[in-house]
């Protein structure tokens, strides 16, 4: 997994900077998220925050993920399944599988390359970009197997034959 970004006094700092407190559901929500990796809907983060703060609700928890979001603590992103937080806000990219869902976090490569090379062949200026891809994850491949006669390169992981 990627390092997450420790808010830290720092964090508490750009909190407090824009007149908002680290709140103990604020914490809590933080935390939920970036203890895990799967990429966890609203949902989700409410039903882990609610088994120790019994009394938040879920409107309380979809306001702080987004107010975190837009201070840059998590990320958001929207998928098939509607918006997921991700606690990691290193940049990287993302592998989806498409018979689970889950949601892997994978290093991105040279970043700075990538922007000069599209502002060189085209003028475009690059403030950001996001990298997919989808596939079957590990688990799901042992479970379901693969076709009869097809194989896998290893270099791409295209079914070859047929």
């Amino acid at each position: 997994m990627i390092p997450n970004r420790d808010p830290g006094q720092d964090g508490l700092d750009t909190l407090r900077a824009r007149g908002l407190r680290l709140t103990r559901p604020r914490r809590l929500i933080l935390d939920v998220v970036r203890a895990t990796d799967a990429h966890p809907t609203a949902a989700l983060v409410y039903e882990r925050v609610r088994r120790r703060l019994p009394r938040v609700s879920l409107a309380t928890v979809y306001r702080n993920l987004r107010m975190l979001a837009a201070e840059g603590f998590l990320a958001e992103r929207a998928d098939a399944g509607g918006m997921r937080f991700d606690g990691n806000t290193a940049p990287h990219d993302h592998v989806t599988c498409l018979a689970c869902g889950r949601i892997y976090d994978v290093p991105a490569p040279a970043e700075r390359r990538v922007r000069r090379r599209v502002a060189a062949r085209i003028g475009f200026e690059v403030l950001e970009h996001r990298t997919e891809y989808y596939g079957r994850c590990v688990a799901c491949r042992r479970q379901r197997g693969r076709p009869p006669g097809t194989q896998y390169r290893r270099s791409y992981g295209r079914p070859q034959g047929h």
